[in-house]
């Protein structure tokens, strides 16, 4: 809160959509527009009386302008004595103050009444106004307008409520989001590193310790890249790819007579947003099944290309699908990950076409922000 709204609290707090400057110019305007229509309608039914017009309406704007006062002080009281749910002690509170405002405003109104004479000769004087039956008159209006002021902020309070939990659940879901697919990311980085670490140890076992070396600087390279990006769930498809190339060198030094590889990406979709490691179970399972189980020599391809508005990531090797088809770690987390980032936006299929294996993804194109 800062200066001329600092004396008087927030009717919401500053994530709301209004703060206590912008609900009392509402207001302000609110009675300015009642004051001129009450106006409106007396010179209306006195027209033929010929009365000073500006003076008749600027007598009724500056009553009820006046009720801005009395709108912040039911503000205050609204926070201070809560009438929901209703207690002895608020509704009292509310009740005095409301006879208390209409008792003074009254006052207030007869008084410029007297002094302005807007009605001209046909105004009253002081002598000719009992002031009791006007005061007792005007309160029943005075607790109406009390309570529709009331039951205005209660609305607006409420109205705030309802945003905040809402931002809140919106939150809760999103952070909940979040961890499931960190946990399905974390699934899938010790199966990764179990793997590469076993190939590792079968390098030096043949004494192939040149190829271990430049397996272990890749797999650190993959691991920092893991690290370097914990916590965000989509990456440049850019970085993607050239981790993606560390990988398949890494299993490339496994099989250097059995497997080859290629990646092909147009440059303009490096920024190109995809969930990070998306490709590598994908590229795992062509591994796997294309060239470990097998036993023969085998190509891994890897496209990236635009379709209009999707952008399709393919990845194709050698072999052939076993029956019944069986999805272990990394590919059902694939599944679960896409359903879980873009609902029923994204798809994956994988299917055999002769002698290969293609695994397809087919994602909204999205840019990097």
């Amino acid at each position: 809160m800062t200066s001329a709204s600092g004396r008087f609290p927030l009717l919401l707090r500053h994530t709301g959509p209004m703060t206590a400057r912008q609900f009392l110019l509402v207001a302000a305007a609110f009675w300015l527009l009642f004051g001129l229509v009450a106006g409106i309608q007396v010179w209306i039914s006195m027209i033929s009386h010929g009365h000073h017009i500006p003076l008749l309406l600027g007598y009724h704007v500056a009553i009820w302008l006046v009720w801005l006062a009395p709108t912040a002080l039911v503000v205050l009281l609204a926070r201070r004595f809560p009438v929901v749910p209703p207690r002895p002690l608020g509704v009292a509170v509310h009740l005095l103050a409301a006879t208390t405002i209409g008792l003074l405003h009254t006052l207030y109104a007869l008084g410029l009444l007297l002094w302005l004479r807007p009605y001209d000769q046909m105004t009253a004087s002081a002598s000719e106004v009992q002031i009791g039956q006007v005061l007792l008159a005007q309160i029943p209006l005075a607790w109406i307008l009390y309570l529709l002021v009331l039951g205005a902020v209660l609305a607006l309070e409420y109205s705030q409520r309802y945003r905040e939990h809402a931002i809140e659940a919106a939150d809760l879901r999103r952070s909940l989001t979040d961890a499931r697919l960190h946990a399905l990311e974390l699934q899938i980085q010790p199966h990764f590193l179990f793997n590469t670490l076993n190939a590792i140890s079968g390098l030096v076992r043949v004494s192939r310790k040149d190829e271990a070396i430049g397996m272990i600087v890749g797999l650190a390279d993959l691991l920092r890249y893991s690290l370097d990006h914990a916590g965000r769930q989509r990456v440049a498809l850019g970085e993607e790819v050239e981790m993606l190339t560390r990988y398949l060198e890494i299993q490339q030094t496994r099989f250097p007579d059995r497997m080859s590889f290629t990646v092909t990406m147009d440059e303009t979709l490096r920024q190109v947003a995809v969930p990070i490691l998306i490709l590598q179970p994908l590229a795992e399972n062509a591994v796997r099944h294309g060239i470990d189980r097998t036993g023969s020599a085998s190509r891994v391809e890897v496209r990236a290309q635009r379709t209009d508005d999707r952008l399709e990531l393919q990845v194709r090797n050698s072999g052939s699908i076993a029956t019944p088809v069986v999805e272990r770690i990394g590919l059902k987390n694939t599944r679960e990950r896409l359903r879980t980032l873009y609902g029923n936006d994204a798809r994956f299929s994988l299917t055999a076409s002769g002698d290969h294996v293609l695994a397809l993804l087919d994602l909204p194109f999205d840019l990097q922000p």
